[in-house]
């Protein structure tokens, strides 16, 4: 499977951008899927970060366990999923714009599936997260602008 890849322009340095997209707890403020998420030991995020995020998907709610694995603050992260039949794998990029008062975000996502997740990630997973990656980044734009 391919990635699903959005980018949106946001008038935020790249550090306001990037300390609010890497913080966990926000997730379901910008995220519609995002029901809760929670760090796993209570630290600032660092490289080895994990996260319990649970989501929902159509009626069904799925908690996954994710670990940051890259942070380039504040120019891009990674984060896996680990475990499940489903796991994510997201990166993030933000570009500085107008000498760092605004910024370009894009976002990569991808799926690799497990057992029957090898079914569940391109036909159900995947395009239900197509179908909200842009409503999120519009929803972010919104939040940090305002």
């Amino acid at each position: 499977m391919s990635a699903i890849r959005e980018s949106i322009e946001i008038s935020r340095s790249p550090e306001d951008v990037f300390d609010y997209v890497t913080d966990p707890t926000r997730l379901p403020e910008w995220q519609d899927s995002a029901l809760s998420a929670r760090p796993l030991d209570g630290a600032p995020v660092h490289v080895g970060s994990k996260v319990v995020v649970t989501r929902r998907v159509g009626r069904r709610k799925f908690p996954m366990t994710m670990q940051v694995t890259e942070l380039d603050r504040p120019r891009s992260w990674h984060i896996q999923g680990l475990g499940g039949p489903v796991r994510g794998d997201v990166r993030g990029t933000i570009e500085p714009l107008d000498g760092g008062r605004r910024s370009r975000v894009t976002l990569d996502l991808d799926f690799e599936g497990h057992g029957i997740g090898r079914v569940i990630a391109p036909l159900v997973v995947k395009p239900y997260a197509r179908k909200e990656m842009e409503r999120n980044e519009e929803k972010l734009k919104h939040l940090l602008e305002n």
